[in-house]
């Protein structure tokens, strides 16, 4: 499968991931026409390239009007002077909505100067930025886990305030620009066919950073509590390198991992960009190839025999072991003792995972226990391409097997999407696509 190791050595934030994957090949063009369904109103896009200790780089950044001719201080975290930003590629967006994201403070990009502006944006908290996401033009899949990172960073800062999900009005969080971030990344990794992300042992700089509340610790509480799981460390840079953002989209979407993953093997090599000049290159490095697990591998099933909980808690438990790294999760219908209804919770994980997969089984659903065993998988190689159909473009996915295709499958959500714009039938494009798909293969 399509897989992305992401070398942090030097933090990670949102726009910089995004940097490095529109350096990977992620058309700006694209992501400016797939941001503008968010209908966020007017900023600009900034893409250009960099050089950090001899090492050439993608630079991304967000500008609202009132910050093109400022060194912004903003919240927890930053901002960096824009004036050597207007002599590249800006992308302006001019569309007004009635939807003005942003509170009176909240963190940006991790890496800048100091200096003395504030900006003063109404506050948001996770129901609106929900109803901004839920409300935009962009795909089901892109919403969901849009959603999911926003979330996670709503729960950090609400543990870390002592206050519930919904009393947080986000720091970081409420910007145009930290929307922007996430969303972006989610579509590049999307558009990239991105399947598996690895990330390295996170560097999160060290000392202390001046913000709302005064003397903040480095890595930043909300960030401490996001990188829990994920392997991190403060390195020897006195600076705050990796951002709640940049936090979360890991926490989320990524396997940490000390090294490059056993099975991968990398085909392109992309970079980031930051804004401080620091002793090291200040980049995030993305390797990106292809992964395969090892044929034959042990994993584990973990599971448990539940006839107690309230259905609707299993969605949400398997979302959180699906984001805590099992490999995949499942529910079975089952008959107990005294012919009572119940349900077997499955877990497909790693042997270092059960740990922490068995913690959330434990505590999050109604089991006293649970059992484990070995499993072995054999892994079909799969790969994807895109092909064209009158009502607009569809991603198809290939599996091979002793080098034959024995499997193709378009995107749901991409046939979907076509379905309800043409009104033709799902099934119809389905079947339109995977022809496309299968005369594509012949050529």
């Amino acid at each position: 499968m399509k897989a992305i190791y992401i070398e942090a050595f030097a933090g990670i934030s949102g726009n910089m991931l995004l940097g490095a994957l529109l350096d990977a090949g992620v058309p700006i063009d694209y992501l400016a026409a797939e941001m503008e369904k968010l209908h966020l109103g007017e900023y600009e896009l900034i893409n250009k390239r960099v050089d950090k200790c001899g090492i050439a780089a993608n630079y991304f950044n967000v500008v609202l009007p009132d910050e093109r001719q400022h060194d912004v201080i903003i919240g927890q975290q930053h901002t960096h002077t824009h004036a050597e930003q207007h002599h590249h590629e800006h992308i302006g967006v001019g569309h007004h909505h009635e939807h003005d994201i942003g509170c009176e403070q909240f963190a940006h990009n991790h890496e800048a100067p100091e200096a003395a502006l504030h900006h003063h944006h109404e506050h948001r908290n996770l129901h609106d930025i929900a109803h901004i996401i839920e409300h935009s033009d962009l795909s089901a899949e892109i919403k969901s886990q849009s959603l999911r990172v926003f979330t996670a960073l709503a729960e950090a800062e609400a543990k870390v305030h002592g206050k519930t999900v919904d009393e947080v009005h986000f720091h970081e969080v409420g910007a145009i620009d930290t929307i922007i971030d996430i969303a972006g990344c989610v579509l590049a990794l999307q558009y990239l066919g991105i399947e598996k992300i690895f990330v390295s042992n996170i560097h999160t700089g060290s000392g202390f950073v001046k913000c709302a509340h005064g003397l903040m610790p480095v890595p930043a509480p909300a960030t401490a509590e996001l990188l829990q799981g994920l392997r991190h460390s403060h390195g020897n840079i006195d600076k705050e390198l990796t951002t709640p953002t940049g936090a979360a989209l890991m926490k989320v979407l990524a396997v940490s991992t000390n090294d490059l993953p056993q099975g991968f093997t990398c085909s392109k090599i992309a970079y980031g960009a930051g804004t401080w000049d620091l002793e090291i290159p200040n980049v995030l490095r993305i390797n990106i190839g292809e992964w395969e697990a090892e044929a034959g591998a042990d994993l584990l099933v973990a599971e448990c025999n539940i006839d107690d909980m309230n259905g609707e808690l299993y969605p949400y438990v398997q979302e959180r072991l699906l984001q805590a790294g099992a490999l995949d999760c499942w529910l079975t219908p089952i008959i107990m003792k005294k012919g009572r209804p119940a349900q077997t919770l499955s877990v497909l994980l790693t042997p270092q995972n059960l740990d922490k997969l068995t913690e959330i089984l434990l505590t999050e659903t109604t089991s006293l226990g649970v059992r484990y065993y070995a499993v072995h998988r054999h892994i079909n190689y799969r790969k994807f391409t895109t092909v064209e159909l009158p009502e607009g473009e569809v991603r198809i996915k290939y599996a091979q097997m002793g080098g034959r295709i024995v499997n193709i499958a378009p995107e749901f959500e991409d046939c979907k999407a076509l379905a309800l714009k043409s009104g033709r039938s799902l099934k119809t494009i389905m079947q339109t696509a995977a022809a496309a798909a299968e005369a594509q293969l012949e050529q």
